[in-house]
């Protein structure tokens, strides 16, 4: 079910953290910085130091990455959020060792949740995460995993023309790879635990006519989810051309991706309890298992309380995704680039569950009064519940750079029209024909709401990097941000099922500006070794235009609410200052050669939390309610961040990184006629305390790498009355090269993949949403092993 839906971890708050972030980077020559990333699906080359994270020396700002063959050493296919997760101050936890599971993903960035950063990918935004997406596409579904470049985190709040409303605590950048010049055929085969099959193929044309190249990709990837018999599977195909010539650069890009996902049921925890269970695995495909769990009249068992199990429950997407892209050399030093792109999203999410269960015989009543429910819906004890979304946005991105003298003068402007909707639906679940996860149900007995948000956005950016000095570079500039959402319901739900006196979810519009966010940095380059930069930088999260939950205004329960919100309430807005130290150096100290690292000192003021007070205690309650939103308060975050990478020769790297965070409410905030005291307390969801380690060596010709994740307690109310303890976890990574196969077959090569290495049980998620006494946990998956075996064909 969608978590979010009830979560209402929704941050206005004022941060304060202190970080030493030293992440590692290491050219091939040991010298600089920045490295020339390959493609993906490029043949892997020998020698050259141990690379882990590559630091960028051309931003003010902490802005780290990792290029798409590191990525891929985590593991074959896996989504670039996750691969962020060796990173200091980036906390990531989903169920499926890719980071696929988009229902259950959570990730934290020096105390900033998902959805309060910014996401691009090739440029193109996409969106704020949100498993009910109504803005976006997650990154593994814009691009194929193994087709990715680089992955990209800048902390703070990202470039002044990053295309996103939401990105206050930074931004994840996802670049694709360019085709290949040379004619060649990647091949990759991973097989593995729980049934686990992913086979991509990609086809480049090498350099054909003049100056032009592209490629062609397909994935197949099947697996089964690792405590129940879910199945996890998606269809992409990859295209991109590329023309390369002396008045600019053409490119054209499509993904079409099909998706689908099993969602996992989270674990309801109360105060005091004792037997939580430890997954809620769903009873599907095992119906006859299903219909004897349930009592005559479809009530679940009272033991099980609210860890009652559904049938099943699984996310359907399907998304076509493409831009138009041209790089114009207009000047040997002004270039424009304009970009065009649309998408299109088709998604649903599904839950068959008991009909005795979470608030629905109440819900069924309003339609079916005085009548028996489970004869209604099937005689199975069960319902279907669907959300249904459809996403058509399109948008112009245009960039001009000019070179003058010592300044280098950018500006652009970035606009979107997006159209949203979102459909809540009842459906029988027939006793002698029961449905199926995987296939969209019809015939619906209830349309509970339908909902659509029509919004427009409009962002302007400039800026100024003057080189004052041949070592001294200052950067100034500020962008303007405006939102205009207008949202309806074209279906309403009935007025007794909203309850509280509504007679009407609320339609209307509502306009948000700011037409100065302003940013200012410089860098600094005190030797050939170390750089030092700053940067303050405002920003601002516009408001969620979601009609269907969540923390949007259109949520509200009735039109006065949403009035009220529409007249007083303030966009989340930050400010973010950043002063650090980067460094690279040789060294002479016996078996230690060189050591790579940056110093990240920050400070954030977050103003204006927005939180979604939710009616329903329980998260997993499937009617949820419609919440209470507002502006609550402030948060201060203090934090440190320290890191480093000790090179051992070319082929001996060690990597560490240990992160406080220290982040607390300065206000309580009413919920009803209660005053709930939060002032004080540590912001929940987020760990105090994380070490991060990635030691690599190769020896005989073969990496070995392994990485270490420690995660410590995280409060789970926002009282902080409950807490779940710390987890440490390992993942080991083998690679390296197959023998000779004849001249059609290069550079053949493995991959062996463990993760979860001492097969740890606990908590591996929290999701908050109460302000004391209940949460909710996703496990850690077991132990889990793959073998991947990948060759070129020229």
């Amino acid at each position: 079910m969608n978590k979010y839906s009830h979560t209402a971890l929704r941050r206005k708050s004022s941060y304060i953290t202190f970080a030493v972030s030293a992440l590692c980077a290491a050219a091939t020559s040991g010298h600089a910085y920045a490295q020339t990333v390959t493609a993906a699906a490029a043949p892997e080359a020998d020698g050259g130091q141990v690379t882990t994270v590559e630091i960028s020396t051309r931003k003010t700002r902490s802005t780290v990455s990792m290029s798409g063959n590191e990525i891929q050493k985590i593991l074959p296919g896996v989504n670039p959020l996750k691969a962020l997760e060796t990173l200091p101050g980036v906390s990531f936890q989903t169920a499926d060792p890719w980071g696929n599971n988009e229902q259950n993903l959570s990730l934290f960035v020096h105390g900033f949740n998902g959805q309060q950063l910014g996401y691009t990918m090739d440029g193109v935004p996409l969106g704020d995460q949100q498993y009910g997406n109504y803005n976006g596409l997650s990154p593994q579904r814009a691009v194929t995993s193994e087709n990715v470049r680089s992955v990209v985190l800048s902390t703070g709040a990202g470039d002044l023309g990053t295309a996103s409303t939401s990105n206050l605590g930074g931004a994840i950048e996802t670049f694709s790879s360019d085709p290949l010049m040379k004619h060649n055929v990647n091949v990759q085969q991973t097989v593995g635990s729980h049934n686990t099959s992913r086979t991509f193929i990609r086809v480049d044309t090498g350099e054909f006519g003049s100056g032009n190249s592209a490629y062609i990709s397909g994935l197949h990837h099947e697996a089964r989810a690792w405590d129940f018999n879910g199945r996890q599977s998606n269809d992409q195909i990859n295209a991109k051309f590329v023309h390369n010539g002396s008045a600019g650069k053409l490119t054209l890009y499509a993904d079409y991706s099909d998706k689908t996902e099993p969602n996992e049921d989270s674990i309801v925890h109360v105060a005091g309890e004792k037997s939580a269970p430890y997954t809620r695995p769903f009873l599907y495909p095992d119906f006859p298992a299903a219909l004897a769990y349930l009592s005559p009249t479809g009530a679940t068992p009272a033991a099980d309380g609210s860890n009652y199990r559904n049938y099943y429950s699984d996310a359907q997407r399907t998304d076509f995704l493409t831009y138009a892209k041209y790089e114009a050399n207009l000047t040997d030093n002004l270039t424009w680039t304009n970009q065009i792109y649309f998408h299109h999203d088709d998604g649903v999410g599904v839950v068959a569950g008991p009909i005795g269960a979470a608030g629905l015989p109440a819900l069924f009543s309003v339609y079916y009064p005085n009548q028996n429910l489970k004869q209604i819906f099937g005689n199975s004890g069960y319902a279907t519940r669907t959300t249904e979304y459809t996403i058509n946005r399109d948008g112009y991105l245009s960039t001009l750079q000019w070179e003058v003298g010592n300044h280098k003068i950018e500006s652009g402007v970035w606009l979107e029209h997006n159209r949203s909707e979102a459909y809540r639906r009842w459906y029988a679940l027939d006793v002698n024909n029961p449905s199926s996860p995987y296939t969209r149900p019809s015939g619906p007995l209830i349309t509970q709401y339908g909902s659509g948000i029509d919004n427009k956005v409009a962002q302007f950016h400039l800026q100024d990097e003057w080189k004052l000095r041949p070592n001294l570079v200052l950067q100034a500039g500020f962008k303007s941000s405006l939102q205009f959402a207008d949202g309806e319901f074209p279906v309403q739900e009935a007025p007794a099922a909203i309850g509280n006196g509504s007679k009407a979810l609320p339609v209307g519009e509502i306009v948000s500006k700011n037409w100065f966010l302003p940013g200012v940095g410089m860098r600094w380059n005190l030797s050939p070794q170390d750089q030092v930069f700053a940067n303050i930088q405002k920003n601002m999260r516009q408001f969620v235009t979601y009609g269907a939950g969540g923390a949007s205004p259109w949520s509200l329960a009735s039109q006065q609410a949403f009035d009220l919100f529409k007249s007083t309430a303030k966009p989340e807005t930050s400010v973010t200052y950043e002063l650090g130290l980067r460094d690279t150096r040789q060294l002479d100290w016996g078996v230690i050669k060189a050591f790579d690292g940056q110093i990240d000192l920050y400070h954030v003021d977050f103003s204006n939390r927005l939180l979604s007070i939710s009616p329903t205690p329980v998260i997993s309650a499937i009617v949820g309610g419609n919440p209470i939103l507002a502006n609550v308060g402030s948060v201060k975050t203090d934090g440190v961040d320290l890191a480093g990478t000790l090179h051992f020769g070319h082929n001996i790297s060690f990597y560490d990184a240990i992160s406080y965070n220290r982040s607390r409410y300065e206000d309580n905030y009413a919920s009803g006629s209660s005053v709930v005291q939060t002032a004080g307390k540590t912001v929940p969801g987020t760990p105090t305390w994380m070490n991060k380690f990635v030691g690599t060596a190769t020896v005989s010709g073969v990496e070995i790498q392994l990485i270490g994740d420690f995660v410590g307690k995280r409060y789970a109310t926002y009282t902080n009355d409950l807490h779940v303890s710390s987890y440490f976890l390992m993942g080991l990574n083998l690679s390296g090269k197959l023998p000779y196969m004849g001249d059609l077959l290069k550079n053949p090569r493995w991959n062996f993949n463990v993760t979860n290495l001492a097969n740890r049980e606990g908590p591996l998620e929290v999701v908050v949403g109460a302000a004391s006494g209940t949460y909710n946990t996703y496990p850690i998956p077991p132990r889990q092993a793959f073998l991947t075996l990948k060759a070129d064909f020229y």
